[in-house]
């Protein structure tokens, strides 16, 4: 199992991971240096932690943190006002292209599972695939199936 993730990781990375982080770590940039509002470092740092996600997803997940409440809700609204929706058109223009080959398509549908992360950053937590039913999560993660 190791290997098929290390080998789809790796795929991912070179097809669409190098470029989807690009595309957080400058909303991560936006947020950070733009803004100069102290408000925006929490959004800069879900960016960032996004970013290293899309690099290398399988074998990983999102899950729902305990201690998230309505200011991560008030977050994800500001979140998808300043950079959310750019980052889902990002996703969905993405997996359009990969859709377009045989190989691509599953990279097109994980693609599409990380438009919910994407849009609502806030209150969410990153764990390994494995450790995700220690949370609570009874979905299939993105990169759960290999």
């Amino acid at each position: 199992m190791g290997l098929v993730r290390f080998v789809l990781n790796v795929l991912w990375l070179v097809i669409s991971g190098l470029w989807l982080a690009l595309a957080y770590l400058a909303a991560a940039v936006v947020c950070f240096l733009l803004f100069f509002l102290v408000i925006t470092i929490p959004f800069g740092i879900a960016s960032l932690r996004i970013a290293f996600y899309v690099l290398w997803p399988f074998g990983r997940t999102v899950v729902e943190r305990e201690d998230a409440g309505a200011g991560s809700l008030i977050g994800n609204i500001i979140w998808f006002i300043v950079a959310g929706w750019w980052l889902a058109l990002f996703h969905i223009a993405t997996s359009i292209a990969l859709a377009v080959t045989i190989i691509g398509i599953p990279f097109a549908w994980a693609n599409l599972k990380m438009i919910p992360i994407s849009i609502m950053p806030l209150g969410k937590k990153i764990v390994s695939s494995d450790q995700s039913f220690a949370y609570g999560s009874v979905t299939q993660p993105a990169s759960a199936q290999y």
